[in-house]
C-alpha cells in the first residue's frame, strides 16, 4: 500500500435496522427474496460510504451480506447439517447450539465471490475480505464425521483456499482469515493450526492476513477477559511460529487491552494491523487516544508496516457508535501520519 499507516477495520460493521435487528449477532433478515438481495447490496453501499467518509483506506464489505462471520460461510458447504444440532463449548468460554458435520465437507460453489465483485465495482480503493480461519471454523461445529479436529481443519483449509483464490480473481487485495481461536488452543496452533492456515493461503498472490483477537464485545468474551490477569500474554505463545509463516499481515487487539506492546517485537518483519479501537465499549475513542496506541506500536513495528485497525468487528455496536469510532480511527491515524511526515 502506498499510503502511510493505511487504516482498515477488522471485519463486521453494524447493519441498517431495515435489514436486520441492530446490535444482535445472528439476527434474522427482515427482507426476503429479491428484496433481500437488493437490501444487502444497499447496506454494502452505505457501509462503504461510511468507511470512505471516515478516512478508511482499505475498505471491506463490513460483512453486510452475512449473519455471522463463521456460520454464514459454513452454511454454504456440503457435509454440514444445520438441523442436526449439538451443544458444544466455544473456545472454552461458553456453550452454544451448533450444526453437525455429518459427511465429507466440500464447497459446491463460491460463497462470497459475487459480493466481492459487487464491492469491487463500487470502489477503486484496496479491498480486504475476511474469511473464517480453519481452527475457528472447527470450534463452531460438532464433528460427528471426521472425529478429529486436525483432520477437519485440513479439510476446511482446502475449501478456504478454493474460496480465497476465487476472491483474489474477483479483485480482492487482502484476504484475511479470522482466528480468535488462536488465543486459546496454543498447542494445537503450533502443532497444526498455523500449518492449516498456510494451506488456506497456498498459491495466492494477493496479500494475506490473520486476525487474532479476544473477541467481540459480548458478555461471554468480556467476562473471559476479566480472568486473564494484568498482562494478556497469549500472543507470546504463537508469535514465534507465526513470524516464520508465509502470512503477510497479523491483526491484533491493542486498544484498552492488557497486551504488552513489546510482544509485537516477536513478529518483527510482518505487517501489523494494530487494533486501536475498543469494540467492547460504547465509549468513542478520541483521535488522540488512537494516536497514542499507534505511537506505542511504532516502537516495535516499522511505520511502513503499521496498519491502524479496530480490535475486532463492530457488529454488536450501534451504527452511531461504530461511525464515531471509524471517524476516530481515521483522524487518529492522520495525526500520527502527519508527525511521521513532518
Amino acid at each position: 500500500m502506498k499510503t502511510l499507516l493505511p487504516t482498515s477495520t477488522a471485519g463486521s460493521l453494524p447493519k441498517p435496522s431495515w435489514l436486520s435487528e441492530p446490535k444482535t449477532l445472528w439476527s434474522p433478515w427482515k427482507l426476503e427474496g429479491a428484496a433481500l438481495v437488493e437490501g444487502k447490496q444497499d447496506a454494502l453501499r452505505v457501509s462503504l460510504a461510511e468507511q470512505q467518509l471516515a478516512g478508511i483506506d482499505i475498505v471491506s464489505d463490513g460483512e453486510q451480506t452475512r449473519q455471522h462471520f463463521v456460520t454464514t460461510f459454513i452454511e454454504h458447504l456440503d457435509g454440514v447439517d444445520f438441523e442436526k444440532r449439538e451443544t458444544v463449548r466455544i473456545r472454552d468460554r461458553y456453550d452454544a447450539s451448533v450444526p453437525s458435520v455429518v459427511g465429507a465437507v466440500a464447497r459446491a460453489k463460491p460463497v462470497f465471490v459475487e459480493d466481492a465483485k459487487f464491492l469491487r465495482s463500487l470502489t477503486k480503493a484496496p479491498i480486504k475480505w475476511a474469511l473464517p480461519g480453519p481452527m475457528t471454523m472447527i470450534d463452531t461445529l460438532y464433528d460427528g464425521h471426521y472425529q478429529s479436529r486436525e483432520k477437519l481443519a485440513w479439510e476446511f483449509a482446502k475449501i478456504l483456499n478454493q474460496e480465497a483464490r476465487d476472491l483474489e480473481a474477483a479483485g480482492v487485495d487482502i484476504i484475511q482469515f479470522d482466528e480468535p481461536a488462536f488465543n486459546v488452543f496454543f498447542d494445537e496452533v503450533n502443532d497444526w493450526g498455523i500449518a492449516t492456515l498456510e494451506r488456506a493461503i497456498e498459491g495466492l498472490n494477493c496479500e494475506t492476513a490473520v486476525h487474532i483477537c479476544y473477541g467481540y464485545g459480548i458478555k461471554a468474551n468480556t467476562d473471559w477477559k476479566k480472568t486473564l490477569g494484568q498482562e494478556w500474554r497469549q500472543y507470546e505463545e504463537i508469535f514465534p511460529k507465526l513470524q516464520k509463516s508465509n502470512i503477510d499481515i497479523v491483526s491484533l487487539e491493542c486498544q484498552n487491552s492488557r497486551v504488552p506492546m513489546d510482544l509485537i517485537e516477536l513478529i518483527r518483519g510482518k505487517k501489523v494491523m494494530v487494533g486501536a479501537i475498543d469494540v467492547a465499549s460504547e465509549t468513542i475513542e478520541t483521535p488522540d487516544a488512537v494516536a497514542d496506541v499507534l505511537r506505542k506500536a511504532l516502537q516495535f513495528v516499522d511505520a511502513d508496516k503499521l496498519y491502524p485497525c479496530t480490535n475486532c468487528g463492530m457488529a454488536p455496536l450501534s451504527r452511531e457508535v461504530a461511525r464515531g469510532k471509524l471517524n476516530a480511527l481515521g483522524a487518529g491515524a492522520q495525526i500520527v501520519r502527519n508527525e511521521l511526515l513532518a
